[in-house]
C-alpha cells in the first residue's frame, strides 16, 4: 500500500502546492481564519466529505473505513498566521499587511488536505476511520485546541489517537523526526508592571526608580532556575519585553513593565515556579520600596508523546520511507498547543523536513524570511496519509 499512496503523494504534488500557495498568500490571524476555513471545507466537500464546523474557525471531517473496526485515529492541521510583515519576493507572498504563515501552518493545513484526498481514494483499505481535524488559534492563547477539546472535537466519534505534523526547517527536505515520551516544554506568559515614584533624573533620591528595580527583579528571578529548579528538569525563564512610561533620558518614569516566559517539562515545578516568581518579585521591590503587579496567565502544558504509539509509527515512517530518512528529535523547550491533545489521548507530534541550502531555504519559522523547499509537500501529504492507514494495520 506504501507504493500507492506515494503514486498519489506524487500525482496530487502540484495541486496541493498550489493550495498551499492560496493560504500563504491569504493570511488570518488567530481565530479569524474564516477565509482559510471556507477553503479547506470546499475542498473537503470536492472531494467527497461532509466538513463541519467547530470553534467558529475550526472545520473536521470523518473519512470512514471499510468498516472491520470502529477505532477512529485523528489527523490535525493548524490554520493561523502570525503578525509579522513577510520579507519575500516570491509570487506567493502574503498580500494581507502585517501577517504573515511564518510556522508553517499553511504547508500543515494543505498537507492534511492532501492526506484527505489520498486516504479517501483507498478508504476501502482502512481497517477503522479517520477523523480529519482543521483547528484555529494555535498561536494564540488560550489555544484552539483547548477549545476543540471543549467542544467535543475528541468525541463523536471518539479518537483513539491523534497525529500532528509540523514542519522543522532544521531537518533536510526528504527527511523526518520524531522522538518518543517527553518532546515540547509548557508555556506561561508573564506580565510584571513595577511602580515606582517618577522624577528628575538628576534628583534620584527624591524618587523610587522602577527602571533599576526592573533590572534588580530580572536579576534575581534568574535564580529561580540556577538555584531552584532540579537540574535534571529542563527550565527556561525568559524576558523578552521591558517598557517604561518615561519619556526622556532625564525622566525616572513612574513605573516599568516587564513580559517574559517560563517554559518547563514537569506540572509540579511548574506550579511551584510560578509562585517563585511572584514571591521573589514581591519581596526584590519592596525592598526598594516599590510595588508590583503581577499577573502570569497560564499557558500551554507540556507535550508528550506516547511511546507506544510513537514507536509504531516510526516503524511505519522507516516502511514509508526509508530508515536514513527518519531522524531522532532532542527535547525542544518551544511550545505547542498540540500538547492539550497529548493530555487527553495518545499522542504523537512528528517533524517533517522542510530545509534546503542549495534552494536558500534556511530561515527558522516565526522570522519574516520563512518559507520550505515545496518538494517537501509530496512528502508531507504522503506520509500523514500512510501513518493513519498503518494505524490500524
Amino acid at each position: 500500500m506504501e507504493n500507492r499512496i506515494k503514486e498519489l503523494a506524487n500525482t496530487i504534488k502540484s495541486e496541493i502546492i498550489e493550495i498551499r500557495h492560496l493560504i500563504h498568500s491569504h493570511p488570518e490571524l488567530s481565530f479569524q481564519e474564516e477565509n482559510t476555513a471556507q477553503l479547506v471545507e470546499k475542498y473537503l466537500k470536492n472531494i467527497g466529505l461532509e466538513p463541519k464546523r467547530i470553534g467558529k474557525t475550526g472545520v473536521w471531517a470523518m473519512i470512514n473505513g471499510n468498516g472491520n473496526s470502529n477505532k477512529t485515529v485523528a489527523l490535525r492541521a493548524d490554520l493561523d498566521a502570525l503578525p509579522i510583515q513577510e520579507k519575500s519576493n516570491q509570487p506567493y507572498a502574503s498580500q494581507n499587511p502585517g501577517v504573515m504563515h511564518a510556522c508553517g501552518h499553511d504547508v500543515h493545513a494543505s498537507s492534511l488536505l492532501g492526506a484527505a484526498k489520498i486516504l479517501s481514494n483507498i478508504k476501502e483499505h482502512l481497517n477503522g476511520n479517520v477523523k480529519l481535524i482543521f483547528q484555529p488559534g494555535e498561536e494564540k492563547l488560550p489555544g484552539g485546541a483547548s477549545i476543540l477539546i471543549k467542544e467535543g472535537v475528541l468525541e463523536n466519534p471518539k479518537v483513539d489517537a491523534i497525529i500532528g505534523q509540523h514542519v522543522m526547517p532544521f531537518i533536510h527536505t526528504g527527511n523526518v523526526g520524531f522522538r518518543k515520551g517527553l518532546y515540547m516544554a509548557s508555556t506561561d506568559e508573564i506580565y510584571i508592571t513595577i511602580h515606582g515614584k517618577g522624577g528628575h533624573g538628576a534628583m534620584p533620591h527624591l524618587c523610587v526608580d522602577p527602571v533599576a528595580i526592573s533590572a534588580q527583579v530580572i536579576v534575581a528571578l534568574q535564580q529561580v532556575v540556577s538555584r531552584k529548579a532540579k537540574p535534571i528538569v529542563p527550565t527556561v525563564l525568559t524576558f523578552g519585553k521591558i517598557n517604561s512610561d518615561g519619556g526622556a533620558t532625564n525622566i525616572i518614569p513612574n513605573s516599568v513593565k516587564l513580559e517574559g516566559t517560563l517554559r518547563t517539562l514537569d506540572e509540579e515545578w511548574r506550579a511551584e515556579c510560578k509562585q517563585l516568581i511572584k514571591k521573589i518579585t514581591e519581596n526584590t521591590v519592596e525592598a526598594y520600596g516599590a510595588t508590583a503587579e503581577i499577573i502570569i496567565e497560564d499557558g500551554y502544558p507540556f507535550l508528550k508523546n506516547d511511546e507506544v504509539l510513537t514507536e509504531k509509527l516510526i516503524s511505519s515512517a522507516h516502511q514509508y520511507m526509508g530508515t536514513e530518512h527518519v531522524e531522532n528529535l532532542d527535547i525542544w523547550m518551544a511550545a505547542e498547543d498540540f500538547a492539550f491533545y497529548s493530555q487527553n489521548v495518545p499522542a504523537c507530534f512528528y517533524r517533517l523536513g522542510t530545509r534546503n541550502e542549495s534552494k536558500g531555504i534556511v530561515s527558522a519559522v516565526h522570522t519574516n524570511t520563512f518559507d520550505i523547499d515545496e518538494d517537501a509537500i509530496e512528502t508531507g501529504c504522503g506520509l500523514m496519509a500512510y501513518l493513519a492507514y498503518s494505524y490500524f494495520k
